[in-house]
């Protein structure tokens, strides 16, 4: 079948079976053209717990699919490749973040969206990258234990250097992955483009970006600056998709070995068998996960997310 006619079969069938299609920024082209929402993990969740359909399609990784869950219970929740998992949210189990949460009895526990909903049930509040200094910042108890991003945290920290902020070695390995060497070449094959970062990247990558946002932030900066060449420092797909959206602009990636495997996993035969019921996973939670973990996400949005 050709792209086209796979596309077309994709969206006779989420009419029919009334699903609403998420995919998150980092999917291929052909994918976002059919989602419904397209958007960073967080505001896919929100955007699909105000919808009416019944069924929710994720295109992107578990935990995505698991917040979108947690935000939108009565929903059925279906992960469109079970393979599509995200090292990082997964590199602490239940066992070692209790273990850890032991030792630091007076820190609040702040964890990035990217965690499991498993995780979610032992923390305080949950941020986004765009969120993270926002919400730090207000907490009351100046001491902070961040999980699991220590690029995200240690970004954080530089932000409100009053608060006692406790780091894991855990990351994004595909950000982590960019040195700073590979950035000051960028610089230098692009004299003219301004270097976009996510804060997922290392301390010394983001030194010397002039803008450090959240996937969603990059993009919006890059729209709205008169700028006419970027290089960007996230994963090599938004340089792609800002292409499309501002032709008369000029994207580089910050470096080629910016791909998540992961979110390349999905394609849109796995949507078209998803949407036929013999493909994807549907995400199933107990009631203490539904319910504790939630706690985390109502605290962010009542902290001002936005």
């Amino acid at each position: 079948m050709t792209i086209a006619s796979l596309q077309a079969g994709i969206l006779r069938l989420k009419r029919e079976t009334d699903t609403c299609i998420l995919a998150h920024s980092y999917q291929a082209r052909e994918i976002l053209e059919i989602a419904d929402i397209s958007g960073d993990s967080f505001a896919l969740s929100q955007a699909a717990a105000k919808q009416p359909h019944k069924n929710m399609l994720m295109c992107g990784v578990r935990f995505m699919a698991e917040t979108v869950k947690l935000l939108a219970p009565e929903k059925t929740v279906r992960l469109c490749n079970p393979k599509a998992g995200c090292p990082m949210a997964e590199q602490f189990g239940r066992a070692a973040l209790e273990a850890i949460k032991s030792q630091y009895p007076d820190h609040t526990i702040v964890a990035y969206i990217n965690t499991t909903a498993e995780l979610k049930t032992l923390c305080d509040v949950c941020v986004t990258s765009s969120s993270a200094v926002k919400i730090v910042r207000a907490l009351p108890n100046k001491n902070i234990l961040f999980i699991p991003d220590s690029n995200l945290g240690a970004y954080v920290a530089s932000q409100v250097p009053e608060k006692n902020i406790v780091l894991l070695q855990g990351g994004c390995p595909i950000h982590a992955a960019v040195t700073a060497d590979e950035a000051r070449a960028a610089k230098a094959a692009h004299p003219g483009a301004l270097l976009l970062v996510h804060p997922e990247c290392t301390p010394e990558v983001v030194a010397l970006a002039e803008y450090i946002g959240s996937t969603a932030g990059i993009m919006q900066y890059a729209k709205a600056s008169s700028a006419g060449e970027y290089i960007i420092g996230t994963e090599s797909s938004i340089a792609e998709h800002l292409q499309y959206e501002c032709p008369d602009k000029r994207f580089y990636p910050l470096s080629p070995g910016l791909l998540c495997p992961d979110m390349k996993l999905t394609t849109l035969p796995d949507v078209l068998l998803a949407l036929r019921g013999k493909g994807g996973e549907v995400i199933e939670l107990d009631d203490y996960i539904l319910r504790e973990a939630r706690k985390c996400i109502d605290k962010m949005i009542a902290m001002g997310e936005s």
